[in-house]
């Protein structure tokens, strides 16, 4: 066994990104049969579909042109994000709060009074309190509340007061005022671009750049031992390293170390799981330019849907579901994609002589990670200890954070340049 300079766990958009930067003395371990992690793409009979919706909305040049220029320009699609919420069987532009005036005069009105009325602080104690303060009750209570409830599947008491960073749509007042007479977009991603061969074609260009003899797939770590600095995996090789870089989930990487602190933290770090349904139909829906649309109704058992065929100007729609849960709850798949297809139908988004032609399931766990002051401050401080023993733990889930692709990219290229 020679010692590896770099041992990247995950093969996913961060650990290959790192690799891309290191370009020397690295290996990529990963259980899966293929790279890409959340980032892959399906292929089912006449449907592309992605593991959940992704699209890209690049703020740096060069993350932009290192998958621009090795793509031909046919194959990328531009678009102008079009999202509704679909609120008592009407269409809403999101989002809510700087749309309030395309409500029914009543509960215009009531967000309107309301978000005049609202108590303000100078600090939030909860993403719940938080709500409140900035957009008042009956914004909260109709929209803000119930959505976030269904993506998250918690108490947002418990969630800190930026759970959602910068991708959370704030606006205040005058914005909200001003929208009602000129409609304006102004969220991070109000426009994006899309390979017409699906995300995990850029995930291709990462990996196509580096040694496949330096990435091992079908390979699970399955302990760690830490003062050694050895990786096992489930075929029983041993990988001694000087660096490890973690992009797996955060929750399982913890179990790889036979430590109770360790193990401790990851019992508290709180998170749900998405159920998510690529689903192919014969033919298209009556909504023909809507890329995608939420669902904030209880009734309802999505919160999300998507319309990959809006986006590729297909024939057929082709749509992706998204179905939160909490972390520990047993998920009946084929239980939820009858209530899916009943749903579906009953919002007229499906017509009955609509048929299913193709589908596919996936359980994305974790999926949303829930920032909580308490756990964050750990998570914090633990990462600080393990990069003094020369341990990374970067991206959305190895970071235990809310972000993009490309802020995972970026973190990953920042950390192989600055070892």
């Amino acid at each position: 066994m020679g010692k590896i300079k770099y041992l990247i766990i995950g093969a996913g958009i961060s650990g290959l990104t790192f690799a891309n930067y290191i370009k020397n003395d690295y290996l990529i371990l990963d259980k899966e049969s293929e790279v890409g992690g959340y980032c892959r793409t399906i292929r089912k009979g006449d449907f592309i579909w992605d593991y959940a919706g992704h699209f890209f909305h690049f703020k740096t040049d060069e993350f932009r042109n290192m998958f621009l220029n090795k793509v031909n320009d046919e194959d990328i699609i531009y678009k102008d994000k079009c999202t509704k919420i679909l609120y008592k069987e009407q269409l809403i532009d999101y989002p809510f709060q700087t749309n309030i005036h395309q409500l029914e005069k009543q509960e215009f009105i009531d967000c309107l009074y309301d978000l005049f009325n609202k108590e303000e602080k100078e600090d939030y104690d909860n993403f719940l309190d938080m709500l409140y303060g900035k957009f008042g009750k009956s914004i909260v209570e109709k929209f803000l509340k119930p959505y976030n409830e269904k993506l998250y599947a918690c108490d947002l008491h418990t969630l800190d007061k930026d759970a959602m960073g910068r991708f959370f749509p704030y606006a205040d007042v005058k914005q909200i005022i001003n929208n009602m007479k000129k409609n304006e977009d102004v969220s991070y991603n109000n426009n994006f671009l899309y390979p017409r061969n699906g995300a995990g074609s850029f995930i291709d260009i990462l990996y196509n750049n580096l040694d496949k003899d330096r990435v091992l797939l079908n390979a699970t770590v399955v302990s760690i031992d830490y003062e050694n600095k050895i990786a096992k995996t489930s075929d029983g090789k041993e990988y001694e390293f000087e660096y490890l870089i973690n992009t797996v989930p955060l929750n399982h990487f913890l179990k790889l170390f036979e430590d109770e602190e360790l193990l401790k933290l990851e019992e508290e770090l709180s998170y749900n799981k998405v159920l998510v349904f690529n689903l192919g139909f014969n033919k298209k829906s009556r909504f023909t330019k809507e890329h995608w649309m939420y669902l904030p109704e209880k009734k309802t058992n999505y919160y999300r849907i998507g319309f990959y065929d809006n986006i590729l100007d297909s024939d057929k729609l082709s749509m992706y579901i998204e179905i939160g849960y909490s972390k520990n709850a047993n998920i009946d798949v084929e239980e939820q994609l009858n209530l899916t297809i009943d749903n579906l139908r009953k919002s007229n988004i499906v017509s009955e002589d609509m048929e299913l032609e193709e589908y596919v399931s996936i359980i994305m766990d974790p999926a949303y990670v829930h920032i909580t002051s308490d756990t964050d401050k750990k998570v914090t401080e633990l990462k600080k200890k393990f990069e003094n023993d020369r341990i990374y733990t970067i991206g959305r889930y190895g970071g235990w954070t809310y972000c993009s692709m490309e802020d995972c990219m970026l973190e990953a290229k920042n950390l192989a340049q600055k070892l």
